[in-house]
């Protein structure tokens, strides 16, 4: 039986299914390596979930699994896609029933990521998706906001009034520090790097937008603070941007190392950090999922309720077909996507 005629609709697996599902075959250009394949569909194990995907989020994650750039890729041929909403279908040992039928977001358990009809997660990497949002916002509702929470809340402890600079503003994981350091009552200057993603951040209700070829963006932090420089700086993007952050953190102040989006990484001076009297905070969710799982849980209630009260809006760029997962891929490596992009895989999908 194929999933392209029928699929499951309870934890009654057909070890004999197959589905289409997008590969990485080798590292490479996305637009070469990522190919569409018939392969089975997958059985969850103990403490895992089979999940029946409506959408699924693409990250700049996804373009390191296809350039063979993540050190946590497995062999290939793997299906890509971390992020996902969609309906536990399946579950395996050690995880209760109950859950069957359960709305979800959360993360995958690669080799079988979302860009199949059906991926596996672990039970705890996956969430109640919230009722506030379709199925398409809430793929790419989990992880950006959830980096961004621990980055700011937990490692940063972002307070009211401070001044906060957020590096990649427009995009998932900038715009997700926007609207909590905006949450928490925080003032946020935003840098971006295009017109578009100007106007995207100034919609974000950023105090202060900066455009990295317009102005000088130590000048105008060291203006907008009083010559005292930013409690926070949030950078998502690495490289030059790290360096910038050194240069605009206050006394006291504390940089959130929260991706590198530019693929370069710059080392941290001590003698620097010592004479600026800053603090260099790293943020990683995947940590925090294996060793405090109760607080990625927290996580998740806080930002539902936050989400329900208006403060949080996922910016989706545009949601593209099953057939369109490897260009948007190739548009993430390229830097040519303003927002998230996501690729709709509904039930038609599969008929």
């Amino acid at each position: 039986m194929s999933t392209e005629a029928s699929a499951p609709v309870s934890g009654t697996l057909d070890t004999g299914s197959t589905m289409r599902a997008w590969r990485v075959t080798g590292p490479g250009d996305p637009l070469r390596v990522l190919r569409t394949e018939t392969v089975p569909l997958p059985s969850p194990g103990a403490g895992q979930v089979l999940v029946q995907v409506a959408a699924a989020g693409l990250g700049l994650t996804d373009v390191a699994l296809a350039q063979g750039l993540s050190v946590h890729a497995p062999p290939p041929p793997f299906t890509p896609g971390l992020e996902l909403c969609g309906e536990i279908v399946g579950v395996g040992p050690g995880v209760s029933q109950y859950r069957l039928g359960e709305r979800v977001i959360g993360q995958t358990t690669l080799p079988h990521g979302a860009l199949a009809p059906y991926a596996i997660a672990r039970a705890q990497d996956v969430f109640p998706a919230p009722t506030a949002l379709d199925d398409e916002p809430a793929a790419v509702f989990h992880l950006a906001y959830l980096t961004a929470w621990l980055g700011l809340y937990r490692r940063a402890a972002v307070r009211v009034g401070e001044w906060v600079v957020v590096f990649g503003a427009a995009g998932g994981l900038g715009s997700a520090a926007v609207q909590l350091a905006l949450a928490a009552g925080a003032k946020v200057v935003a840098v971006v790097g295009s017109d578009e993603k100007f106007k995207v951040a100034r919609a974000l209700g950023a105090n202060v937008v900066l455009h990295r070829q317009q102005h000088d963006i130590e000048a105008a932090v060291r203006e907008l603070t009083g010559g005292k420089g930013a409690q926070v700086v949030f950078d998502p993007v690495g490289g030059p941007m790290f360096e910038l952050s050194c240069r605009l953190v206050g006394f006291e102040g504390r940089i959130v190392v929260a991706g590198f989006a530019s693929q370069q990484a710059v080392p941290v001076a001590p003698e620097q950090v010592r004479a600026a009297n800053f603090t260099v905070l790293g943020v990683n969710s995947a940590l925090y999922r294996e060793r405090e799982p109760e607080l990625v849980q927290r996580a998740h209630t806080d930002l539902t309720n936050l989400l329900d009260a208006g403060a949080l809006k996922p910016q989706l760029a545009e949601t593209l077909q099953f057939e369109q997962a490897a260009q948007g891929i190739a548009r993430l490596a390229a830097g040519d996507a303003v927002g998230r992009l996501v690729v709709s895989l509904r039930p038609s999908f599969q008929t």
